[in-house]
């Protein structure tokens, strides 16, 4: 089940981003971004509507995912 990003508060979106980022030890290339850029950046791509934020009701669990 998809889980619209503008319905959640600010303070849990941050949380989901910045669990996810910390978990899927994502890949930026060869710069070093700070936690707080990569959380803007997955930010973006979820109001931009290339990634969006899923809920597994059977594992009870969030998760961030591409579009599509």
């Amino acid at each position: 089940m998809q889980i619209p990003a503008d319905k959640l508060s600010a303070d849990v979106l941050k949380a989901i981003i910045e669990e996810y980022v910390l978990h899927e030890g994502t890949d930026y290339g060869h710069e070093e971004f700070t936690l707080e850029q990569k959380v803007e950046m997955v930010k973006g791509q979820l109001q931009s509507g290339k990634a969006v934020i899923m809920f597994d009701p059977e594992e009870e669990t969030l998760f961030i995912r591409p579009a599509g």
